[in-house]
């Protein structure tokens, strides 16, 4: 790891950001205004990526090309409709470290979720348990707990959660290791956060996968908090799929289309059970509608529905600007820029909060969350009516995440000078 050799001065931070070679990236991005005029300090990429001033210009091309073209849009438009999902597939396969075979942008996440399971929840009467960890976000509980009653199993027996000790906050990949060295014989499907939502904790895919296979059980990952955060580098690491959302981090707007991986082993394997839909055929025939379902090679062989395009306008927008920064840069900023912010936490930590992410940089991604003790939500409000766009999750914790496309160093100074002046 890179030591950094970080002060605790305005003049520091706005020295960083003169250095910094994707400085200028911040100004592709629409920064909303407080109430005093003045832009927000938004720490929320976690949650809901801010707008490219790119995106306003591609949604209007679709909307012009549906206009003057109405239907013939799919095949004449400057991006054709018909193919249009193609324009996203590379540029999102390097993003997670994939090929652009194993990729596809299509519905959203937990629909993903539900469709993957479909295919690699193949539960049996020896084999039919599944691993999340504990604090998992909700809707992947839920998600997992219905796929288990859907086959007639019972969630108190079939579903087993990876937590942290008692009295610690993050999860032990040798307690991981120990639940499959019990029940390794019963489990069909490890489903990992890659990045948990709640402690910002990064778990290891490739230790993960390794284990999971060692017990002939099939690897899910979910990417919701990892995608556009942390280099995933999903077909090396090999796990047998992956889903994410791509409103966090990618910067695609609210509630937009979610992806999905499966890897390469698996792209011809029709022996895969799976919900099935035209836009999963091979497209030499979709069109002819009288032929039995025949996949199309690859992750694009899960794909239900013709993509919505007005969706897929806005990603494509965000993914050139990660295309253009190039993922390797954003990561490596990523790095530092959170480096920074725990350094200039650390001079607050002690009775009032407590830093509950890994201090490894490699354990995490940029979010840091911050544990209040024995505090409620009025600090959260402080800050946001400071104009300060942080994140609340109950029972006590604040996320706080520097993205670095649109986050500066003097942004990580201004907003640590508030929360201090907050905490006295």
């Amino acid at each position: 790891m890179i030591e950094y050799n970080y002060q605790n001065t305005l003049n520091y931070a706005k020295e960083q950001d003169h250095k910094d070679p994707l400085r200028d990236f911040k100004e592709q991005f629409h920064i909303p205004i407080s109430a005093n005029g003045e832009p927000q300090l938004y720490f929320c990429g976690n949650s809901l990526g801010l707008q490219p001033k790119l995106t306003k210009a591609y949604l209007e091309e679709e909307l012009n090309d549906w206009a003057t073209l109405g239907v013939e849009g799919h095949f004449e438009a400057k991006n054709p409709w018909m193919p249009y999902h193609e324009l996203l597939t590379e540029k999102m396969a390097k993003i997670v470290g994939a090929k652009p075979i194993e990729v596809v942008m299509m519905n959203t996440l937990t629909v993903n979720l539900h469709l993957m399971m479909v295919s690699f929840y193949r539960p049996t009467s020896k084999k039919f348990k599944i691993i999340i960890e504990k604090d998992a976000f909700p809707s992947d509980k839920y998600a997992v707990e219905s796929q288990i009653k859907a086959h007639d199993y019972n969630p108190e027996e079939a579903l087993i959660l990876w937590e942290p000790r008692p009295g610690e906050e993050l999860c032990r990949f040798e307690d991981l290791e120990a639940i499959m060295q019990q029940h390794g014989d019963e489990v069909a499907l490890l489903l990992i956060g890659s990045t948990n939502y709640y402690t910002g904790q990064s778990f290891p895919i490739k230790k993960i996968t390794t284990l999971g296979h060692q017990y002939n059980a099939k690897v899910g990952i979910d990417l919701a908090h990892g995608a556009g955060n942390i280099q995933p580098n999903l077909h090396d690491n090999g796990p047998d799929f992956a889903v994410w959302c791509s409103y966090k981090y990618l910067n695609s707007g609210p509630g937009s289309v979610g992806g999905c991986f499966v890897h390469e082993r698996h792209a011809n394997n029709n022996s895969l059970k799976r919900y099935a839909g035209w836009w999963g055929h091979d497209k030499k025939t979709r069109f002819n509608m009288r032929y039995d379902f025949t996949p199309i090679e690859g992750a694009e062989g899960w794909q239900l529905s013709n993509p919505p395009i007005l969706s897929m306008a806005a990603i494509r927008a965000s993914l050139d600007v990660f295309d253009l920064a190039g993922f390797e840069n954003i990561r490596e900023k990523s790095v530092k820029l959170t480096g920074y912010l725990e350094y200039l936490l650390k001079d607050l930590e002690g009775e009032k909060i407590e830093i509950i992410t890994p201090r490894n940089a490699n354990e995490r991604g940029c979010q840091l969350s911050i544990k209040l003790k024995n505090a409620d939500k009025s600090l959260f409000d402080k800050l946001m009516k400071a104009g300060v766009i942080t994140d609340w999750r109950e029972p006590n914790v604040i996320r706080l995440a520097p993205a670095p496309l649109y986050n500066s160093f003097e942004d990580v100074y201004k907003m640590v000078q508030i929360l201090k002046n907050l905490l006295a």
